[in-house]
């Protein structure tokens, strides 16, 4: 073949041949113990592969003399050349090309089963990027030359081996790198090629005298073919075939896959007729599955549910508008149904009822998206199936005895714990077509589950209808059923004696919080088995959320339980009932339910809640710094932002939306000080001193700032009596040790937002905006090595934040501008691509501000050259691609507000020799400068004409992996 691939390695002009140094390679991969000799054998032999040289070595690898580990490594490469570098072959010797691989194949047709199928698959990719044009029929020739009589293999090695060529070949296919338009023209080709593969496959799956191993490779080829979207027609004989074969253990599996398969094809529901002839067969399966559901044999069991939920879930439609056929779709459903209520508990006993769920919905979809006069025929047929069905679920979704639950692995309660959540699904689904009945039909079981005095109920029966009720109430709105009254008098009277059994009560409440804050007398009925239950270790996760969904969704009515409330939770935080992250839910539960009391009730609740945090907090500030209780110095900090945080956003809703439930909420209007800013105003000299001792300490300056960022941000203008504490904070912390979060604090609508949003005087700007301070301090980052990219990052945010909300803090004096502008050009040049995403960020804002801030203006004009200099070199492959469309910006920017000054820079760095990249010449240098400098409006092509450009730069434009990025 031409020499058209990549450059020849080194190591190939060494006085070794070729072949020798790929013996000695291969022996090092495969023998060597040392893993560093492997990986660097198989970078070298990669690099092989693709080489000019592997069209010749490969063959001399396939010697029969050869290990079948050398012989793969030869047949591998030889499919890689032509999967990947189809044009080196000139067109005089495809012929020959495939004469070798047709040779080769049928000497290893009875050699190396791993090198056979590496040469089928050679041969496969040969053929179709010959066809159709080059190779005509090239199927029907592997047909005819296969079973052509040759001495040099016997029949059967000769059957072995043809099979396995025509089962690659789809798979090939789906693979191939093929262009699109080509696909098309191939995929065509193959379908008309299958009257020649399957009158074979069906001969040698139907004759009597085939072995097993030859009928396994015909269904596993048949099941390959079909995946080509062949007409359903053309494969139904192969099909009734394949259904015979399910009788055979040995040929199940493949046979199963292969019916699925082509029951799966996307175009198979346009075969009516043939799909009604399948739903026979399918129903014959009814007594081999029901054998193997009492023998315990899962896999069977498996497998023929797979072709039932198959044929159902993707064809629903097609076959129930055959209407003329009604019964016989009605039996499959039926069948699916036994499917779904197969006994035992999943995942331990079935692994087949979860593949049923899907099909519930689509048969669902499909009957309620008829018109009218139909619909209304098969909802007579299907609900009472329907209904069924929800009582098939709930009794798949009951627990099963403790003593045996107590004996599942941790993964197998996890999977049951999926697969409940499928099962709440399918039932929220059902609730669709089922209504409000539904509902009334679940109350009226537990209610005769709960009120029957002659025998008692299974804790598993009572938790499976409460969890149908928490289901649909969770995401269907049931305010307007006439049975929750009923259900919140019945809860009440369950005997709560099995933890399981208590989480499904405690979510069923929080799934009716909305139903309560519309309902609020009843709360007393539920409310005092929550606050119970919180004092359960057990019940952490669903105890603590429904107070949370109950404090939230009814916090206007919850005035009267509030200290009980109150009391309750804090006796549990202080006993460390519960972990970190549920005591941080309980906490923004509290915060909910303090924001609808008035003023004084919020101080002295908040003073009782947060009294015993302050004396930990004080402690703490007072222990010496070693053994470091971490845990304790963030934990209580962040327990104290979470009731903090839902009371300061409320009061400040109320403030800002006075109309709104004015009787309940004129009290925080009059309210001269936020009461959340004097609870910060009592806790702030603590925590200050305990930061004084941890201030190197990364997560508890995050825990301290995580206090004040949510207030700062939702206070606004009430946080202001604060602001020059929190800002000497903060120098304090950033001028000590460096850290991210305080500039997060800053930045996030920190003390910007209160600068913009202040509405009275305020002492000297410095002292409210520490941003030269952060600037000298940050310098020494960017003059040091580049290990703080995340400080970087939220630096050049910050900076970028201040120029869009109040640029004026730009024109301070003790502001070194230039310094700022060189800062930003040093982390454009970071490897981190949210730093350089952060610069980009700042120079976009900075930019337009070169006409109203003079100082800004001036550095831009005497240093713009560099930042266009930064900006080109990360185009030229110094920055990811995936960065190409901020950079852009900064051109389009510079195009815009500096356009005289832009049109000298980029000239003059044009100029420069092998600048911004060797690859790139000086005619293209000029059609990018001049593409760039005429776009002052259209952003959109500026974008574009750097990624060509940056394509260029990089010597990727036109490959594939550019395409494909």
């Amino acid at each position: 073949p031409r020499r058209r691939g990549r450059r020849l390695l080194p190591s190939f002009s060494n006085p070794f041949s070729p072949v020798f140094s790929l013996l000695q390679a291969l022996h090092q991969l495969y023998y060597d113990p040392n893993i560093e000799n492997k990986n660097l054998a198989q970078k070298w032999l990669m690099q092989a592969q693709v080489s000019p040289q592997a069209w010749h070595f490969s063959w001399l690898l396939l010697d029969p003399e050869k290990v079948p580990e050398i012989q793969y490594f030869g047949a591998s490469a030889l499919h890689l050349k032509i999967s990947r570098y189809w044009g080196d072959i000139p067109t005089e010797q495809y012929g020959s090309l495939k004469s070798q691989l047709f040779a080769q194949i049928t000497r290893f047709s009875s050699g190396s089963k791993i090198v056979l199928t590496r040469l089928c698959v050679a041969l496969a990719s040969l053929a179709l990027n010959m066809m159709p044009e080059a190779w005509p029929g090239a199927v029907s020739d592997m047909v005819r030359m296969f079973q052509t009589e040759s001495s040099d293999a016997d029949g059967r090695a000769r059957c072995v081996a043809l099979l396995e060529l025509l089962t690659v070949i789809p798979e090939e296919f789906q693979t191939s790198r093929l262009p699109q338009y080509r696909k098309g023209q191939v995929r065509n080709a193959l379908g008309q090629e299958s009257s020649a593969v399957f009158p074979l496959l069906e001969q040698l799956l139907t004759q009597e005298d085939s072995p097993t191993f030859i009928r396994q490779k015909v269904l596993k080829c048949f099941s390959s073919w079909v995946q080509l979207e062949i007409a359903l027609t053309e494969c139904e004989s192969l099909m009734h075939a394949a259904f015979s074969s399910l009788q055979d253990a040995d040929l199940f599996d493949t046979a199963v896959e292969a019916i699925v398969n082509t029951i799966s094809q996307p175009d198979a529901q346009r075969y009516v007729n043939t799909l009604l002839k399948l739903i026979p067969r399918v129903l014959g399966l009814q007594e081999q599955l029901r054998q193997a559901v009492q023998s315990g044999d899962m896999e069977t069991s498996h497998g023929i549910c797979r072709i039932i939920v198959a044929l159902g879930e993707n064809h629903s439609r097609a076959l129930l508008e055959q209407m003329e056929h009604w019964e016989s779709f009605l039996a499959l459903v039926n069948m699916i149904m036994y499917c779904t209520g197969i006994p035992g508990h999943y995942p331990v006993h079935e692994t087949t009822s979860s593949l049923t769920l899907t099909f519930w919905y689509s048969l669902q979809d499909d009957i309620m998206s008829f018109e009218a006069e139909k619909q209304a025929m098969y909802l007579h047929v299907y609900r009472p199936v329907y209904f069924q069905l929800v009582d098939v679920l709930l009794h798949k979704a009951q627990f099963p005895t403790d003593e045996e639950y107590g004996t599942w692995s941790s993964d197998e309660k996890e999977q049951f714990r999926i697969y409940r959540v499928d099962v709440s699904d399918t039932l929220m689904y059902v609730y669709e077509m089922l209504g409000a009945e539904l509902l009334s039909n679940l109350y009226d079981k537990l209610g005769r589950l709960l009120t029957n005095t002659e025998q008692t109920a299974s804790w598993q029966h009572t938790e499976a209808l409460l969890y149908g009720f928490q289901s649909i109430a969770e995401t269907i709105d049931v305010n307007y059923s006439d049975v929750i009254p009923g259900l919140i008098a019945l809860i009440p009277r369950i005997n709560i004696n099995n933890v399981q059994l208590a989480d499904t009560v405690m979510f069923t409440i929080g799934a009716l919080a909305e139903w309560l804050a519309d309902h609020p007398v009843m709360i007393n009925n539920v409310l005092p088995l929550v606050l119970h239950a919180l004092g359960n270790p057990d019940l952490s996760i669903s105890s603590v959320s429904t107070l949370k969904k109950i404090c939230r969704e009814c916090k206007y009515d919850l005035p009267p339980y509030a200290a009980n409330i109150v009391a309750v939770s804090q006796q549990v935080t202080l006993k460390d009932v519960h972990c970190t992250s549920q005591c941080m839910w309980l906490m923004q539960a509290l915060g909910f339910l303090l924001s609808a009391l008035q003023v004084e009730e919020i101080l002295r609740n908040l003073h009782s809640l947060i009294s015993p945090y302050i004396q930990q907090l004080e402690k703490l500030a007072d222990e010496t710094r070693n053994p470091p209780p971490k845990k304790k110095h963030t934990h209580i900090p962040s327990l104290l932002n979470q009731p903090v945080y839902p009371t300061a956003g409320e009061a400040r809703r109320r403030d800002t939306h006075p109309q709104k439930e004015q009787k309940k909420l004129h009290h925080f209007i009059k309210c001269s000080i936020n009461p959340v800013v004097m609870v910060l105003q009592q806790v702030f000299q603590l925590i200050q001193k305990v930061l004084s001792k941890w201030l190197n300490d990364a997560q508890v300056v995050e825990a301290v700032c995580a206090i004040f960022e949510k207030s700062v941000k939702t206070l606004l203008d009430d946080f202001a009596p604060m602001v020059p504490q929190l800002s000497e904070m903060l120098g304090q912390m950033y001028s000590t040790i460096p850290q991210a979060s305080a500039l997060d604090l800053t930045r996030q609508d920190g003390s910007v937002h209160i600068l913009q949003h202040m509405v009275f005087p305020l002492p000297p700007l410095p002292s409210f905006f520490p941003l030269v301070n952060y600037f000298s301090i940050t310098l020494t980052i960017f003059l040091g090595p580049r290990e703080h990219p995340d400080i970087v990052d939220s630096f050049m945010q910050l900076l970028a934040q201040a120029l869009k909300r109040k640029s004026d803090l730009f024109l301070s004096d003790t502001l070194d501008v230039k310094a700022v502008f060189h800062c930003g050009i040093i982390s454009l040049k970071f490897p981190e691509a949210p730093t350089v995403k952060a610069s980009c960020n700042f120079f976009t804002e900075l930019l337009p501000r070169c006409a109203e801030i003079p100082s800004v203006g001036q550095v831009v004009h005497e240093n713009g050259k560099l930042l266009l200099q930064a900006v080109m070199e990360g185009i030229g492959g110094q920055t990811s691609r995936s960065l190409m469309d901020h950079l852009a910006d900064i051109l389009f920017s510079l195009n815009k507000h500096c356009f005289s000054y832009l049109s000298v820079w980029i000239k003059e760095v044009m100029q420069q020799q092998g600048f911004p990249s060797s690859r790139v010449t000086a005619e293209q240098k000029e059609t990018f400068s001049q593409q760039i400098l005429r776009e002052r409006v259209n952003k959109r092509r500026v974008k574009e004409a750097v990624k060509e450009f940056t394509l260029l730069c990089r010597g990727l434009h036109g490959t594939e992996y550019a395409a494909d990025y």
